[in-house]
């Protein structure tokens, strides 16, 4: 399969090409105006992108992707990073093709600048904001100074700016996993800091989560790869019983009070607290579970870091 990259700030996934509404154009575009796209829509609008089987994920600015399919200007692709029993290359969806760039061997092998800031500019030069960017995007590194990286824009032969603050050098695609210090905890702390952002259906990104993206990309920060889906992410780490949970755990929730098919994760919090990115009509938020209106649910608690 021939391998892309996303080359806008946030490319959201479609569940086909028609499935895009007219109030969804600012989010089709490159660059994409993330920012008027979201502010654009009303809460019915954000509830459509679920009730309408319209969005079926995201993916930041420097994720690689493998074309599946094309049509006209759409593109069909498989997100490795993304794991799902959907299909095993990895999420499936669709993209604008003016949302992605050929990635050559090159430049998916060097050293890469990763934001690691809740958002961060890519400059066109130091003095020249040209892109605001999430949380876990990423860039192949150029050149290295004292307050900035230079880095190599995809689908472009120029090169921007970030500034040295804002990311992390990484080898390969992801972070390794830390060799000290309480893995969960570190999950836990990232994650603290995206309490009151709205929640968004298929949201991978630090303009909007939904419960599993938000729990992917947390992990993702640690240096782990956990699948997209709450469905799936149920499937794998350690189960861990209610008296042994830490920082960092992941708490599933379930229809039919725990005995139906898994809807919702949240990661625990301590203290008998749990973070999590809860619904279209609220912001992340930290909870107590024992009040929590789908304590009921609880089904599984999994463990990826240790």
């Amino acid at each position: 399969m021939e391998k892309m990259i996303v080359a806008v700030s946030v490319a959201t996934v479609w569940s086909n090409p028609q499935s895009p509404r007219s109030i969804d154009e600012p989010a089709l575009q490159n660059p994409a105006a993330i920012r008027p796209w979201l502010e654009g829509m009303t809460l019915e609008d954000r509830l459509d992108l679920y009730r309408g089987s319209r969005v079926q994920t995201q993916a930041v600015y420097g994720t690689s992707v493998l074309v599946v399919e094309e049509q006209g200007d759409w593109v069909k692709v498989a997100i490795p990073q993304q794991g799902t029993r959907r299909d095993a290359v990895g999420y499936p969806g669709w993209i604008p093709r003016c949302q992605l760039a050929t990635e050559t061997s090159e430049l998916a092998s060097q050293r890469r600048a990763e934001v690691i800031a809740n958002k961060a500019w890519l400059y066109l030069t130091p003095s020249e904001p040209l892109i605001e960017l999430s949380f876990l995007s990423s860039l192949p590194v150029i050149e290295l100074a004292d307050s900035w990286v230079m880095v190599h824009i995809p689908g472009a032969d120029g090169i921007g700016y970030l500034k040295a603050e804002d990311v992390r050098l990484i080898n390969g695609s992801m972070a390794p996993l830390p060799t000290e210090g309480h893995i969960g905890q570190m999950i836990l702390d990232r994650a603290m800091q995206f309490v009151d952002l709205p929640y968004l259906w298929g949201g991978v990104s630090a303009f909007g989560y939904d419960c599993s993206g938000f729990a992917h990309s947390m992990h993702r920060y640690a240096g782990i790869s956990i699948p997209r889906d709450a469905s799936d992410q149920v499937n794998y780490g350690t189960a861990i019983e209610k008296e042994e949970l830490e920082p960092g755990d992941l708490l599933f929730f379930a229809f039919e009070e725990g005995k139906g098919a898994v809807h919702h994760v949240g990661i625990y919090a301590g203290n008998g607290q749990m973070i999590h990115s809860p619904e279209t009509i609220k912001s992340i938020e930290v909870v107590e579970l024992s009040s929590y209106k789908l304590i009921q649910e609880h089904c599984m608690s999994r463990r990826y870091w240790g």
